[in-house]
């Protein structure tokens, strides 16, 4: 069955845990263990529309959580991206299959994405590998990070860091105008969060458009998206797709 399937629109899903999802996620008493509890907005709701590349590069119907192979040293919920696909399937109902790239892991900074890192690999071979084995186009990145990088030596170097980090991906993907949808950071593990927001809302980027978090709801650890924010995430970044990128 998977290997007829074949989406036409890829986007790429990278960044660190809020892009990959930490929706319901909750600690469990009892075994003081981090537990998803396994609810599915409807907004998530799996079709055989929206695909996933899955870690051995097949395509598969995308479901939460999505980046459970992926991001597999920690307990993923729900996130962003199965409310973004299912957003512009309901906005646009001629556009057609959707393929989802899951890349992100929890915990990352900036520099953990510079050329040439496992985790800057990963996210090309798995591109390119989902352009050749679909025939689809790449249609975006999605980028939500830089809550780790909120001490004061990283806040400095992010924007230099970040700036980098899009011109190597347009490079080796050989797609110089790659649209970039960035997720702009509502919360930090240091007290420099808003350099890091500086940083991200002054970008100046070709292609590079903003969707702020800002104003989400949180679970008890005030670091992560609770289901219904990473939802609302998901479908604004969708809007800002449709906005600025598909005419």
């Amino acid at each position: 069955m998977s290997g007829e399937l074949k989406p036409k629109n890829i986007f790429l899903l990278a960044g660190q845990s809020n892009m990959a999802g930490r929706g319901g996620v909750y600690n469990n008493t009892k075994t003081n263990l981090l537990k998803w509890d396994g609810k599915v907005p409807p907004q998530c709701t799996p079709t055989p529309n929206i695909l996933t590349l899955s870690l051995n590069k097949t395509w598969e119907i995308a479901r939460e959580p999505l980046h459970k192979e992926i991001d597999n040293l920690k307990t993923c919920g729900v996130g962003p991206g199965m409310p973004f696909s299912n957003q512009i399937l309901a906005k646009c109902p001629n556009f057609e299959a959707i393929g989802l790239v899951p890349c992100a892991i929890g915990g990352t900074k900036i520099e953990k994405w510079q050329k040439d890192t496992n985790l800057y690999n990963q996210l090309v071979d798995r591109a390119r590998a989902a352009r050749q084995s679909s025939g689809g186009n790449i249609r975006a990145l999605l980028w939500y990070q830089g809550e780790s990088d909120c001490d004061e030596w990283d806040s400095r170097l992010y924007k230099g860091r970040l700036e980098k980090f899009f011109n190597n991906v347009r490079q080796d993907l050989d797609y110089p105008d790659l649209p970039i949808l960035m997720v702009v950071a509502s919360t930090g593990e240091g007290k420099f969060l808003r350099s890091v927001r500086d940083a991200q809302l002054n970008i100046n980027l070709k292609n590079v458009v903003h969707v702020d978090s800002m104003g989400s709801t949180y679970l008890a650890d005030h670091l992560h998206l609770d289901t219904m924010s990473a939802v609302r995430i998901g479908q604004k970044l969708a809007d800002s797709f449709l906005d600025n990128f598909y005419h």
